[in-house]
């Protein structure tokens, strides 16, 4: 007995020492749980795009940017459609588009400067007010008869409009380190793919089930929601980039090289389309052109996304791709066959989304720093100059040599712009030189 309290005390001791693990030890599958909560989640390896919408405000800016996305496809079409049919003229309607077309390739880039220069909010918000000002004048001036110099004003007025996707870009960019941007590019191609893919549905059905004006207007309402949700997330925002002695050499400059590959692509694009929709027609198919191209666009819009969860490739291996597949829907044409032209063409669209992937991420990569958003816009400018050329040289292409033989186009384009990547060495603002296609 006298030994019992030394006992007692040694073992109090020990007790005292042990009792974490020995009274109530935590279950093992908890403790696993709690040193190692990410990776046991398969959904981060299958699914890279769930990493990007992790980030605090991802979710909020994305949802804004589809939203003011969507009309970047709706107010073309709408725009023809409205005028056509309330003036009688598709001449009128289709000069009207140029003009605003060409009055894009001026301001936005200007607007983009701005953009890089004072920050998203402050200078897209308005921007966006007086493009929606713009179309909401289009409307006024169509539906009262007014002098047909008040339309080409009006839709002059929607250049201010901002580039959307280059803002977004520019976060991810800010928002991402390096190795982790190329998924958030290929979201971006995909989300272009999608939004030009339902825009002019959408707003056919809108003008054609309740009136001409429909498309625009709400358009319009898409255009100024979607702005005020993507700029409302300002911790997203990248910095402004300062005075313009701060900021580096003009993007058009550095990136002059590149830009001659993407106007190139702009052909393929312009082209494949007006010929796609004559050919369709010539064969009494012509209810069929919407249809094929979305279905062209759906594979781009797939492919993306696909692509973003691979391993980048070099613009010129996906430039030969693209070269290899616009020349199916050329042969496929001479076949009579609506299946296998639909079939060429999903595969040309499948090819595409790589191309504009990688090429941008070029873009990002050589733009001069505070300047991205001003480079994004300058490549899509010259993307969508190459449409324009595509397309007007397409219509003539059908005219004269017909729409067989104008498929041969597209393929010579994409041939062309793997011909200026082979031999382009792209500058980065620090003067060094990249190897082709980096």
């Amino acid at each position: 007995m006298p030994q019992n309290p030394p006992l007692l005390a040694v073992t109090g001791s020990t007790l005292v020492l042990a009792a974490p693990p020995r009274i109530a030890p935590p279950p093992p599958s908890r403790r696993v749980r709690d040193e190692r909560p990410r990776p046991v989640r398969p959904a981060r390896v299958w699914t890279p795009y769930a990493l990007l919408f992790d980030l605090p405000g991802a979710r909020g800016f994305t949802t804004g940017n589809l939203i003011a996305r969507l009309p970047m496809g709706m107010f073309g079409i709408s725009a023809v459609m409205m005028i056509a049919g309330q003036r009688g003229s598709y001449a009128l309607a289709g000069a009207v588009t140029a003009t605003g077309m060409a009055a894009t390739a001026v301001v936005g880039p200007w607007t983009a400067r701005l953009v890089d220069r004072h920050g998203q909010a402050r200078v897209a918000v308005p921007a966006t007010v007086i493009a929606v000002l713009g179309s909401l004048s289009l409307v006024l001036c169509v539906r009262t008869q007014a002098p047909a110099w008040t339309l080409f004003a009006s839709y002059a007025a929607t250049a201010t409009t901002p580039n959307i996707g280059g803002m977004a870009r520019a976060r991810w960019n800010h928002l991402l380190p390096p190795e982790a941007r190329h998924t958030a590019l290929a979201f971006e191609q995909a989300a272009d793919e999608l939004c030009f893919m339902l825009g002019p549905v959408l707003a056919a059905l809108l003008c054609s089930v309740w009136f001409p004006e429909a498309g625009t207007l709400i358009g319009a309402v898409l255009l100024l929601t979607g702005m005020l949700v993507f700029t409302a997330h300002r911790a997203t925002e990248p910095p402004a980039g300062g005075t313009p002695t701060t900021r580096g050499p003009s993007p058009v400059r550095v990136l002059l090289p590149l830009l001659g590959v993407l106007l190139a692509t702009g052909i393929v694009f312009g082209s494949m389309e007006v010929t796609s929709v004559a050919h369709l027609a010539a064969q009494g198919l012509g209810a069929a052109s919407g249809p094929v191209l979305a279905l062209q666009a759906a594979g781009s819009c797939a492919a993306g996304l696909l692509y973003g969860a691979l391993r980048p490739r070099p613009l010129p291996v996906c430039l030969l791709a693209l070269a290899v597949a616009m020349a199916l829907p050329w042969a496929a044409a001479g076949s009579g066959s609506l299946a296998l032209l639909a079939l060429a063409l999903l595969v040309a669209g499948v090819a595409t989304a790589p191309v504009m992937v990688t090429a941008m991420a070029l873009v990002q990569r050589v733009t001069p720093e505070g300047r991205l958003n001003e480079g994004l816009t300058v490549a899509v400018t010259a993307i969508l100059a190459g449409i324009a050329a595509g397309s007007a040289t397409a219509g003539q292409a059908v005219d004269h040599l017909g729409t067989t033989t104008a498929y041969a186009l597209p393929a010579a384009a994409a041939l062309l712009a793997l011909s200026v990547c082979a031999v382009w060495r792209p500058v980065h603002p620090v003067g060094a030189i990249a190897p082709a296609g980096e």
